[in-house]
């Protein structure tokens, strides 16, 4: 099993503050997660997920697309973060 988070303004425009989705029993990366998620969801998801600000991480830790996930891994998308 897989939980996904999303954060703040994700959050609001997906209308979704978390997933549980069954592990595919297959090697798969974040990237590949993010696409699967886009693929079931639509347009709207591809939109708000695709947006080369968006801050990703896994069990809590800043990662790149290519890492690979695990069972039982929780994923989080943020958008960016912005201070003054």
């Amino acid at each position: 099993m897989l939980k996904v988070l999303f954060f703040a303004g994700i959050k609001e425009q997906l209308d979704c503050d978390a997933l549980e989705l069954e592990w595919p029993g297959a090697a798969v990366d974040l990237d590949a997660l993010q696409e699967r998620l886009c693929a079931e969801h639509g347009g709207k998801w591809r939109e708000v997920l695709g947006q080369g600000n968006v801050i990703r991480a896994v069990n809590q830790t800043v990662v790149e697309g290519s890492s690979a996930l695990q069972d039982g891994d929780e994923v989080a998308f943020f958008p960016p973060v912005t201070g003054g």
